[in-house]
């Protein structure tokens, strides 16, 4: 039985670096991203948000991610609201996706709100990846173009690291990336995992 190891992470932690390093040594990962991506494309999801949000957030036929992004990254009702829409489709794509995977031992599922979706309870394994709260700001805003308040209002939406590493088996400082890897390696060492598992 492949066993599923979770990795999160508040927003600016890292956790999508991190998580390439273990697709590298040859672990099978899954961005939960990436899956609600590929979800909100389907024509019933579509329909779903639009019921649920209206016309003015999409642009003709296209869903206009950073119109839905504003609503729901200042407001946790709407939040939820979305969430009940797209968690249990990406629920059903990650169960497609570990189907290719069944020959390997362990694969990572990566999501942000691991913990606040309740999807940690459906993991063997937990890791946490965390980084200084400047660091984490400066990588949002250089990485999404985006101000102070916006990253500090959607860090608030999100469990603190405390939280999170109160229930994790492991937790990764990324405010170096070198000795992140290292640790990811031991991680590995300590899971018996083989490296470029095949």
């Amino acid at each position: 039985m492949t066993k599923v190891i979770g990795l999160t992470g508040g927003i600016g932690s890292g956790k999508t670096t991190i998580a390439n390093y273990f697709a590298e040594l040859g672990i099978p990962v899954y961005i939960a991203d990436d899956g609600a991506k590929r979800v909100m494309q389907s024509a019933f999801i579509i329909n779903e948000i639009k019921t649920a949000f209206g016309q003015d957030i999409f642009d003709g036929e296209i869903l206009n991610r950073a119109k839905l992004a504003q609503i729901v990254f200042n407001d946790k009702e709407q939040l939820a609201k979305l969430n009940t829409i797209v968690h249990p489709a990406v629920k059903h794509d990650f169960e497609l996706w570990i189907q290719e995977y069944k020959k390997f031992d362990y694969v990572i599922y990566e999501a942000a709100i691991l913990f606040e979706s309740g999807r940690y309870k459906e993991c063997d394994i937990i890791i946490t990846i965390t980084a200084p709260e400047e660091i984490r700001i400066k990588r949002v805003i250089e990485r999404d173009k985006t101000t102070r308040e916006q990253v500090l209002s959607r860090m608030k939406m999100q469990w603190d690291d405390e939280k999170r590493i109160s229930m994790s088996n492991f937790v990764i400082n990324n405010d170096n990336l070198k000795v992140a890897k290292e640790e990811v390696v031991k991680i590995l060492k300590i899971l018996n995992i083989k490296q470029n598992q095949s």
